[in-house]
């Protein structure tokens, strides 16, 4: 059985919690990247990662959808430090996600959300896209 996931942070490609690393680090079937998508919502800047706060406004966050094995899903639990039942930043939610390809219908997903409780100071982001904030970010920081 597949699960279906919306990445938009650090488990996406090339980013620190990279989910195909992720994955091949525990011995786990690898995800299958099925393509780019949105979903509703907003980014907030934690520093070294962001968080998704879902919003009703038209606002979307641009990220990726994986197939994946339920196994996997315990270990983005781990990764995003959530456990169902108790509080903390991140809550896994489901989601439609839709693929960025033409036509194509949108895609129930598992995602991982903050609390908006935990949001903090955090930062507003203006980008829909972590990776191109985050690349942007560091080009402006002295060396």
């Amino acid at each position: 059985m597949s699960i279906y996931v919306f990445v938009y942070g650090t488990l996406r490609a090339g980013e620190i919690n990279d989910l195909a690393k992720a994955a091949a680090g525990r011995g786990l079937p690898p995800a299958r990247h099925l393509g780019a998508a949105t979903v509703p919502g907003m980014l907030v800047d934690f520093g070294d990662w962001p968080g998704l706060l879902p919003v009703a406004d038209g606002r979307r966050v641009l990220g990726d959808i994986y197939e994946v094995d339920p196994a996997l899903v315990a270990l983005m639990d781990e990764i995003e430090e959530y456990t169902p039942g108790r509080p903390g930043c991140f809550v896994r939610r489901q989601v439609l996600a839709q693929p960025l390809a033409p036509d194509a219908d949108p895609v129930a997903c598992e995602y991982y959300p903050i609390d908006p409780a935990w949001r903090g100071a955090a930062a507003d982001i203006d980008s829909d896209d972590w990776i191109a904030y985050r690349q942007a970010r560091a080009a402006r920081l002295p060396p």
